[in-house]
């Protein structure tokens, strides 16, 4: 069976923008960025069950030791080594609507059924615990939610992913949280992993440092889980990038620079983001907590062709809704250049006033 996700198919098949809002990552870090990468590079090492040294670092990070963290190539690569470690053919998996398209895309490819659970403009995009048990049927193995959450940046409250994990506990079913976007949370957020043993939670250096190309995820879970997913592993990869790993060990002595540089960038581009919505009356969104922020056009139910104007006269993308099943929105993104934020925001708000302009 061949999977589809017609978000990562446009994303890499799109013709490049000059002004481009429609990614997701933090501003990528250079080698002057990491003190001491050069020396850092090696293709030696050894990987039985992820090159130690990283499990430590990623362990120590989290607070936890290193027979509750599996390493993974990127986020989804640790999704996709969580989903085959829990599911089997026929088995149900509960999604978020609006969300990332390759989640769920990942557990059809594993043979499992997929139904969605609404998460609500309305409410804030916090998920309903109680509605998602109603949801939940004998063949549910696993819920599948992203905090925070893709693509609104809406940050699910403790109260809401404790009820779920009790819940999940409740039912032996598995909770997974992709976090990939929790670092970017000011002040700091806790990994749902802690609500748990029924929960897996996936991280990864690329959305919250800049650091996409290492490639360097995980996922934190009991040990009990932990071992399945490592076996997985022995299927799929079987030995770590080791020069990858040694740059990721290293970035992780100097996380506290990289998130001093993250916040540098993000911060201000929150507020400008949060200032110009506040100032398009056209325009309405739950306030992000991430580096991407999901806008809702008012009156319109279908952004597409917004989008492809936008891009087609200004050379500004963004990602339309249609991707995230919400098509009278789309997604930008904030943790790039400040300079190439402004301007995009000026060509969104010159192309939606021109699309609203009587006719003459």
């Amino acid at each position: 069976m061949i999977a589809r996700a017609p978000y990562m198919e446009w994303a890499k098949s799109r013709p490049k923008p000059g002004i481009d809002l429609a990614g997701s990552n933090l501003l990528a870090c250079i080698l002057e960025d990491l003190p001491g990468a050069r020396d850092a590079v090696d293709v030696a090492g050894d990987s039985p069950d992820g090159y130690p040294p990283l499990l430590e670092a990623i362990a120590n990070r989290h607070g936890t030791t290193r027979d509750h963290v599996a390493c993974a190539v990127g986020c989804s690569g640790a999704n996709f080594l969580a989903f085959a470690a829990v599911l089997e053919t026929g088995d149900e998996v509960l999604c978020e609507s609006p969300g990332y398209d390759p989640l769920p895309a990942a557990a059809r490819m594993l043979g499992a059924r997929t139904r969605t659970f609404p998460r609500r403009f309305e409410e804030g995009y916090e998920p309903d615990p109680d509605a998602i048990a109603a949801s939940a049927s004998p063949a549910t193995r696993m819920i599948l939610l992203s905090n925070p959450h893709n693509p609104s940046g809406a940050l699910a409250s403790e109260e809401r992913l404790r009820a779920l994990a009790a819940f999940a506990e409740k039912r032996g079913i598995i909770l997974l949280v992709d976090e990939v976007y929790l670092d970017t949370v000011d002040p700091p957020a806790v990994t749902a992993s802690r609500l748990s043993p029924q929960v897996i939670a996936s991280n990864s250096l690329t959305k919250s440092y800049g650091l996409a190309s290492l490639r360097c995820g995980w996922t934190l879970a009991s040990p009990e889980l932990t071992a399945r997913i490592r076996r997985v592993r022995d299927v799929v990869d079987g030995w770590s990038p080791i020069p990858a790993d040694r740059l990721s060990v290293l970035a992780f002595a100097h996380l506290e620079r990289l998130a001093a540089r993250a916040r540098a960038i993000i911060r201000p581009n929150r507020q400008r983001v949060a200032a110009w919505m506040k100032a398009r009356a056209d325009l309405e969104w739950v306030e992000s907590r991430a580096t991407i922020a999901f806008p809702r056009l008012r009156g319109i139910r279908d952004c597409g062709s917004f989008a492809e104007r936008l891009l087609s006269e200004t050379g500004t993308a963004v990602a339309p809704g249609r991707f995230f099943d919400a098509p009278e929105h789309f997604r930008i993104a904030f943790g790039g250049e400040p300079a190439c934020l402004a301007e995009g925001l000026e060509a969104i708000g010159r192309t939606l006033d021109a699309m609203r302009a009587p006719r003459s």
